[in-house]
C-alpha cells in the first residue's frame, strides 16, 4: 500500500513539475501585460498569418496521413505481399530521423541546387522556402501517427467477418466501408488527434524548409521563436499559449469523445484483447 502511494505521489509530482508548471508559466507570462496586450499580440497581422498557415498545413497534412494510415493498415493487416515488413519499417522511419534532418533532406531534393531543383526551377515550381515544402515536411514527420494507431488494431481484429462477408457475396468496397472501417474508428480517432497536435506544433523540419519569413512562411511555432529573438517576450508567450490551448483542446475533445462513447469503446477494447 505504501509503495503504491509513493508511486502515485511521484507520478503526480512529475506531472506537476514537467507539465502543469510550464503551462502555468506560459499563460502567466502571456497575460503579464494584461488581457488587452494579450489579444493585441494575437491580432497582429504577422501572428494572424502564422495562425492561418498553421491551420492550413494541418488541414492538408492530417487528411493525407489519414488516407495513408487507412490504406497501409488495410494492406498490412489483410494481405501478405513482398515488401510487407519493409513497408512497416518505412512507416516508422520518421520516428527515427530527426525532423531537422528530414527538412535538410527535402532541401537536398527540391532546393535550387538539389536533385530535382533544376527541373523545378525550369518549370517555375517552388517547393522549398514555400508552402508546398512546409506541407511535405509536416506530412513526413506526422506520417506514422495514424498508421501506427490503426495497424495493430486492424491486425487484432482478424479477417473472420470479412471472410464471412465474402461468402455472402459482398464486394471489396462493401466489406471495407461496412465492416473493416467501422472497427477501426477508435484507432483512427486517436491517430488523427495525435497527428493534428504534432502537425500544429511541428518546428524542426518546417524551420529548415520555410525560410522563416515572419508574416509569410512562419507557422505558430516559428512565430514564437521569431518574436522571442526580437525581444517581444510577451507576444512570444502569447503565441505559445495559443499553441498550448490548441493542444489542450485536442485532449479535451479526445476525452469528451471517449466519455460519450465509453460503452462502445470498452466493448471494442475487450474484443481486441481476447
Amino acid at each position: 500500500m505504501a509503495g503504491r502511494r509513493a508511486l502515485i505521489i511521484a507520478a503526480l509530482l512529475f506531472m506537476a513539475l514537467f507539465l502543469v508548471m510550464p503551462l502555468i508559466v506560459v499563460f502567466a507570462e502571456a497575460l503579464s501585460a494584461g488581457v488587452g496586450s494579450y489579444l493585441s499580440a494575437l491580432a497582429d497581422p504577422n501572428v494572424a498569418s502564422a495562425i492561418w498557415l498553421t491551420l492550413l498545413i494541418a488541414a492538408i497534412a492530417v487528411p493525407a496521413n489519414l488516407v495513408f494510415g487507412v490504406c497501409a493498415s488495410w494492406c498490412i493487416a489483410k494481405f501478405d505481399f513482398i515488401g510487407r515488413n519493409l513497408l512497416i519499417t518505412l512507416i516508422d522511419l520518421p520516428f527515427s530521423i530527426s525532423p531537422v534532418i528530414a527538412g535538410l533532406l527535402e532541401v537536398l531534393l527540391f532546393g535550387l541546387n538539389g536533385l530535382f531543383g533544376g527541373w523545378l526551377s525550369d518549370h517555375n515550381i517552388q517547393i522549398v522556402f514555400a508552402l508546398p515544402g512546409m506541407i511535405l515536411a509536416t506530412t513526413f514527420v506526422t506520417l506514422p501517427f495514424v498508421a501506427r494507431e490503426v495497424i495493430p488494431l486492424a491486425q487484432e481484429q482478424g479477417n473472420d467477418e470479412e471472410e464471412a462477408a465474402v461468402t455472402l457475396g459482398a464486394n471489396g468496397f462493401q466489406i471495407f466501408f461496412r465492416i473493416s472501417l467501422p472497427k477501426l474508428r477508435w484507432g483512427l480517432l486517436y491517430g488523427v488527434l495525435l497527428c493534428n497536435a504534432r502537425a500544429m506544433g511541428e518546428f524542426g523540419a518546417v524551420s529548415v524548409v520555410s525560410g522563416k519569413i515572419f508574416g509569410q512562411t512562419d507557422t505558430l511555432s516559428l512565430a514564437v521563436e521569431s518574436l522571442y529573438e526580437s525581444y517581444e517576450i510577451q507576444a512570444a508567450f502569447a503565441v505559445a499559449s495559443l499553441l498550448a490551448l490548441l493542444a489542450l483542446v485536442t485532449l479535451v475533445l479526445k476525452a469528451a469523445l471517449e466519455w460519450r462513447h465509453r460503452d462502445e469503446l470498452f466493448a471494442t477494447r475487450r474484443k481486441t484483447s481476447t
